[in-house]
């Protein structure tokens, strides 16, 4: 793979404006080579005489290159440190000015200095926050630890503790403390106070860094004092945590064992993702160092002048290159992590920080040949069933379709859920849209497309086996057991759902049902498709599948459900908006919900009108699903697409695309506006000739999993282009201490 290729496939999809801008150079260096092949083709009309000369001339420059290549160099290009701020700027200046052709070489350099200049600018900016962050963790252990003590032995807490032996964060609190000196050294500047500076610890697993052994000033802190000042500062997140929070005083000085866990499994989350960024700010140091190699490689190859080596040294001498403050940052957290978190047990301290990439099986590809395959031949063959034997053709599919039909159609619209995700995510993947990142997948855990197709078509061939067994068996006459078929079928895939055991992509399998339960427990949880299946389990828990009486749609017990099914998916979300309204003050979450709410109108409407059709539900119908579904389609493409800015640099689209054909955007455009008037049908009752009226139902609401599939695309993309516009790339943990002071509160 070329390095162009590979740069672009290792940067940091929020962070990649920030990175050399390797293609438009490697573009200019097109433009020298193009200028030097019009030389080569003038000097090529010289003489013999004078070509013998160029080649003793050749011959000559050789040879001083090999005996005083340095001088050479220095003849090419002049780099110049200009101090702004106290912060370095480069300004190259090329010193064969007066030769043909000079002014792209100019123009190159010139461009160099500003990608150099840009990158240095954003690694310092992001060392820094690295450092602030690293000192607020600091104070955070300290806090940690001094409750621990307080809880361990109250009495023995009123008296002086030398946190400098227990403390978990001393290695780091050294760390932060050196590395800070050296961010003063850069920066011209006083370092910011380490709370606690500390003695550094002797043990084996600070050494093995192989930093050298420093004395700080201990200090004596009792435990009470270090607490004096702090909060509990844990959000309620769960039902019984919300109502402990409403119900209790959030000032509370007493400090529970509680507490102290939950503050212990927050810290590790924040350690974690410490980490990560730690990782993620090296792997940027060490790609553009390595695109600055390359590049000015490649110039000397095209030019044959040799700068790269007084260029290069200036980029290792510069805070990009020199700088090693992230690397020892990065062995003290990992050593703490390891000691604190993990029991001292490195192996599992690094499956947590340093999870390995899920490789790719055959197997996994193989399976979905085989089921794809496999569900292809059993419609085949269920199409043959009902044509040879005539299954049916008496009046008996007006009862199957009205009875049966809908318990297949739940499987299928599973299914095309799953075939439309598995879609997304291989678009995502292909334009570098960080969708783990956006869903907050555990890195390593996600599921990719393969694996979601997988799962697609293992329930597409389950389901067709038993579509197919249900007709064979209705050959036989056998009056119930084709009935149960489509339960077992369900049956089996909520076991596997909720199966206990590390199977099956367990990890995927935990954060469904998280999810589910969070949605369903809305808004007591924060914020993280239902379908209508209210049919499904009255059909078998009223015991209509006994005779395929479905009679039981005109109870009352039935169209209560009926009712609060419609609307559970809207409430849901309504409820959700309104909690984030609340929390974070934010006026577009308040309009969020106003929108939801107009829907869970609209839903009532239609609902109603299905069950009692006259013209005062109809009118109600179409005036609440109008209004609705025209601040659907402008939330959905104006907010949630970020589309229609009109004096954008894409005109009627937005400054940034991840497509490159507009039309594209244009045409989900249309999509989403026609397929959102898709609930006419269930007022207008209108069907596709020649197919019952089922089948017309299931396929609207097919429809509308394409149309959300579509959504789904395009409202990733302009979260992810938010996230790059920001540089956010790092999920914002919450901590669980809060001060007096009104600092480091997070």
């Amino acid at each position: 793979m070329k390095f162009g290729k590979e740069f672009i496939a290792q940067l940091i999809p929020e962070w990649q404006t920030a990175y050399l801008d390797y293609i438009f150079l490697k573009s200019m260096l097109k433009d020298i080579r193009k200028s030097k092949e019009k030389k080569r083709k003038k000097s090529g009309e010289n003489s013999g005489g004078l070509k013998k000369t160029g080649t003793l001339g050749r011959t000559f420059t050789g040879l001083m290159r090999r005996h005083s290549p340095r001088k050479l160099e220095e003849e090419v290009i002049l780099v110049k440190n200009m101090q702004h701020d106290g912060k370095d700027s480069y300004e190259t200046m090329f010193l064969m000015a007066a030769e043909e052709g000079a002014e792209f070489d100019i123009d190159f350099f010139n461009r160099l200095d500003l990608e150099l200049n840009k990158v240095n600018t954003f690694y310092r900016n992001k060392v820094e926050d690295i450092l602030d962050e690293a000192a607020l963790l600091d104070k955070q252990m300290n806090s940690l630890i001094a409750l621990k003590a307080i809880l361990r032995d109250p009495d023995k807490s009123k008296h002086s503790v030398h946190l400098g032996t227990t403390q978990p964060s001393q290695e780091l609190t050294t760390a932060t403390s050196m590395l800070n000196r050296n961010k003063e050294r850069y920066n011209g500047s006083a370092h910011k106070e380490v709370i606690n500076e500390i003695e550094m610890s002797s043990d084996h697993s600070f050494q093995e860094f192989g930093t050298q052994r420093a004395t700080l000033t201990s200090q004596q802190l009792e435990p009470v004092k270090v607490v004096r000042n702090v909060k509990i500062n844990i959000m309620p997140e769960t039902p019984r945590s919300t109502f402990r929070s409403i119900l209790s005083d959030s000032q509370t000085k007493h400090f529970s064992k509680e507490d102290l866990d939950r503050g212990k499994q927050m810290l590790r989350a924040a350690f974690i993702e410490f980490h990560r960024k730690l990782w993620l700010v090296k792997s940027f140091s060490s790609l553009n160092l390595l695109a600055f190699s390359k590049i000015m490689k490649k110039y000397d190859k095209i030019t044959g002048k040799q700068a790269s080596r007084s260029y290069l040294d200036v980029v290792e001498k510069s805070y990009l290159g020199s700088c090693e403050e992230v690397g020892k940052l990065l062995g003290r957290v990992e050593s703490t992590f390891t000691k604190y978190f993990t029991n001292g047990n490195h192996r599992n301290a690094m499956q947590v920080l340093r999870p390995l990439r899920k490789r790719e099986k055959h197997r996994v590809t193989f399976l979905i040949g085989l089921f794809t395959g496999g569900s292809i031949a059993l419609i085949a063959a269920t199409v043959f069933l009902i044509r040879f034997f005539r299954i049916y053709e008496e009046g008996g599919v007006t009862q199957y379709m009205d009875a049966v039909f809908p318990l297949y159609s739940i499987l299928g619209c599973i299914f095309l859920h799953m075939l439309m995700y598995a879609a997304d995510i291989y678009l995502w993947v292909h334009y570098r849209i960080n969708y783990p990142f956006i869903f907050g997948f555990k890195s390593g855990s996600e599921l990719g497309y393969r694996e979601i197709l997988l799962i697609a078509m293992a329930i597409s061939l389950f389901s067709m086996f038993g579509i197919i067994s249900n007709l064979n068996m209705e050959t036989k006459d056998l009056p119930t057991i084709p009935e149960v078929i489509p339960l077992i079928l369900m049956l089996v895939l909520l076991f596997i759902l909720v199966c206990p055991f590390k199977i099956f992509y367990y990890s995927s399998r935990i954060f469904l049902l998280r999810s589910a339960f969070r949605c369903m427990c809305a808004p007591f949880y924060k914020v993280q498709a239902i379908r209508e299946c209210q049919y499904f389990f009255c059909y078998y828990i009223l015991g209509a599948f006994k005779n395929r009486d479905t009679e039981f749609v005109d109870n009352n017990v039935y169209e209560i459900f009926f009712y609060v099914v419609a609307v559970i998916p809207y409430w849901i979300r309504c409820l959700q908006s309104i909690r984030r309204l609340v929390e974070e003050r934010d006026p577009m979450q308040g309009y969020n919900a106003l929108k939801y709410f107009a829907t869970v109108v609209a839903v009532v409407m239609r609902t109603a009108y299905s069950k009692n059709s006259n013209d005062i539900w109809k009118m109600l119908s179409f005036l609440t699903s109008g209004i609705a579904t025209f601040i659907s389609i402008y939330w959905d493409i104006v907010i949630d697409w970020g589309l229609l800015q009109k004096n954008s640099q894409n005109p009627w689209l937005r400054e940034k695309l991840v497509i490159g054909q507009n039309k594209i955007y244009f045409l989900a455009m249309i999509v989403n506006v026609f397929l959102r008037f898709a609930w006419m049908q269930s007022v207008l009752r209108f069907q596709i000739p020649g197919l019952h009226y089922k089948v017309t139902v299931t396929i609207f609401a097919c429809l509308e999993i394409v149309r959300r599939g579509i959504w789904n695309f395009f409202r990733l993309e302009n979260e992810h282009l938010n996230n790059v516009g920001k540089y956010r790339a790092f999920k914002s943990v919450p901590l669980p201490f809060q001060y007096g002071d009104g600092e480091d509160n997070h």
